[in-house]
């Protein structure tokens, strides 16, 4: 097969994947789900549609796909604010094997996991320490503590039994914790989409003094800022899944996720500013949005830690080497 030829073939998996998750989600994700999923009730006929199309397995290493898919089915979940630990079940699969059933990832801390997305709902868990591929791995799941994060998604703390299995994610290229954030910053980036979508749809419909909002040039400006952030967030991490693999993925990385927390707290503020009180009502699905790119944002370090992580790789290479550090992508 010819190179040509075989980019092709991906871009058109690719974009069957893209498609077919749109459709999924669409289908299986409405404001009634998301106002479930935050009553602790797991949206179990999509998961089953996610398992039934096979999109739990892509990444892994025997479904024909790799880290572009996988991370291009997180952007379309984020799209729609899917209420499931995907990030978690494909890099579990990706590196320990497909399983049918939920999987899931929280921090190691001593003898507990916590920040477990879903971990209530999981069948496998994988502790995993911050920068570094040690975890462990959890298949007898005992949550211990219930907890849910600003989004009202599960958070949840499982206890470490003595039959847990210590194992190592160093195998992979790319660290742990790293591809973690990436998924978040995708996932952010896709849910601050909609929030701009709703924001324009509000401004181009709601009219005051004879003229919609969108006619207002205070709102336009906002609509623009907002725009030109969630482009730059996405921008960002897509520079950062074409890293995978190289010296500069650690990087990108930490320039994804920082541009995906600074452009939840800008596009949430002004989009909840441009659709004012009833944004911040329960009926309105907004909030759904937002408070997931607010949730996002923190998970997995926020953009704070990820700025720290970036100045001391800058650091490191010297002062002499800045510019370059910065250009050579």
């Amino acid at each position: 097969m010819s190179q040509t030829s075989g980019n092709q073939g991906m871009n058109e998996q690719l974009g069957i994947i893209i498609d077919t998750g749109n459709r999924i989600f669409a289908d299986g994700v409405d404001k009634a789900v998301l106002d479930t999923a935050e009553r602790g009730e797991f949206a179990q006929s999509l998961w089953d549609a996610v398992v039934a199309t096979g999109f739990h397995v892509v990444g892994s290493a025997d479904s024909g796909t790799g880290l572009t898919e996988l991370f291009a089915l997180l952007d379309v979940a984020g799209t729609h604010a899917a209420p499931l630990p995907l990030v978690e079940t494909l890099l579990a699969n990706a590196w320990f094997g497909a399983a049918d059933d939920v999987s899931s990832i929280g921090i190691l801390d001593g003898n507990w996991i916590v920040d477990v997305p879903w971990g209530r709902r999981a069948r496998r868990v994988i502790g995993i320490r911050p920068d570094s591929g040690e975890c462990v791995i959890v298949e007898q799941v005992d949550v211990v503590d219930q907890r849910v994060n600003l989004a009202g998604e599960p958070r949840d703390v499982v206890k470490v039994p003595g039959t847990a299995r210590k194992s190592s994610t160093s195998n992979s290229s790319e660290s742990a914790w790293s591809l973690l954030a990436l998924g978040r910053a995708v996932q952010t980036g896709g849910v601050l989409s909609t929030v701009l979508d709703i924001a324009l749809q509000y401004a181009g419909e709601r009219a005051q003094f004879g003229r919609t909002l969108s006619k207002f040039q205070a709102i336009q400006h906002s609509l623009a800022v907002q725009a030109a952030e969630v482009a730059a967030a996405r921008r960002a991490a897509t520079g950062a899944v074409d890293a995978a693999g190289t010296t500069r993925f650690e990087a990108e990385v930490a320039a994804a996720k920082i541009r995906a927390g600074d452009a939840a707290t800008v596009v949430g503020e002004a989009a909840h500013q441009a659709l004012g009180a009833i944004g911040y009502t329960h009926e309105h699905r907004l909030h759904h949005f937002t408070r997931r790119a607010w949730a996002w944002r923190d998970e997995y370090g926020n953009e704070f830690d990820w700025q720290r992580k970036l100045g001391a790789m800058i650091a490191g290479d010297g002062a002499d080497n800045v510019w370059s550090f910065i250009t050579g992508r």
